[in-house]
Order: structure tokens, then sequence, then C-alpha cells
């Protein structure tokens, strides 16, 4: 299955991408170092974005990064406020596939 997305377009398409696992490391990479590096690699990456060369599937790939370390960060966030790293994990997809059905 081939997902369309455009710029305009990346937050609707880069729920479709997101992948657990990559979450689940980005995640412990915070908790083992600091969340800033996460966010300033993300602000980077959204950054390149609007570099106009870029091909529609360099876009999609840097959309998916984006979009793992931002689902990453909220993780973090529910577990710093008590949640158990699974149940926060899960509890984040399945909010994320809740939004895609509706």
């Amino acid at each position: 299955m081939s997902i369309k997305c455009r710029q305009t377009n990346l937050t609707y398409c880069n729920l479709l991408l997101m992948k657990l696992p990559i979450i689940k490391h980005l995640t412990e990479f915070i908790q083992e170092n600091d969340e800033d590096f996460v966010v300033e690699a993300a602000e980077t990456l959204e950054s390149l974005t609007e570099v106009a060369s870029l091909k529609e599937a360099e876009l999609d790939v840097i959309g998916e990064l984006i979009s793992n370390m931002y689902g990453a960060l909220e993780v973090n966030k529910m577990i710093q406020e008590g949640a158990a790293p699974k149940e926060a994990l899960n509890d984040f997809m399945k909010r994320v596939l809740g939004s895609i059905d509706k």
C-alpha cells in the first residue's frame, strides 16, 4: 500500500506511519538522556521539509521520523505523569489509531 502525502498534509499521513518499536526506542533514549535532543532533532527535520528540491518520498521519510519523535515525546510525558512505559505506549497507539478511524 502506497500512501501519498504532500507537505501540507504531513500530520494526518504520518499518523499512519508511526511505528511502535521506533517510538519505544526513542522513549528509552529520552529517559536515558534528555528530551531536548529529540526536540532539537525534530525541529531540524521540520526545517528540512522546506527545501524545495526534496522529492515526495524524501518528505515522507522525514515526516515519518518527525511523527515518531513527537510520539515518543508524548509517551515520555505520559510516563512522567505516572503511567507505566508499556501502558503509555499502548494508550498512545490506541489514541493514534482512534484518531485515524474517525
